[in-house]
């Protein structure tokens, strides 16, 4: 699955388990490098999407303007 496809969560549950994998150790230099720019990209893209949902809940927030009578 690409990452566009994935949603907040099965992002975070990834970027949990590539934190794990990395604490865990026992990774080649390569690998751990590898997992560490895997949580780099979906680090940035659980960011992306927070930050949509609070531009959306900013928008609907938004008091509506009142029209003089």
């Amino acid at each position: 699955m690409s990452d566009e496809m994935l949603d907040y969560e099965q992002a975070r549950a990834e970027l949990v388990a590539v934190v794990e994998k990395l604490e865990v150790g026992g990774a080649s230099l390569e690998e751990s490098l590898a997992l560490w720019e895997r949580g780099e990209r979906l680090a940035d893209l659980c960011q992306a999407k927070l930050d949509g949902a609070r531009e959306r809940l900013a928008t609907v927030r938004q008091p509506e303007p009142v029209e003089p009578d």
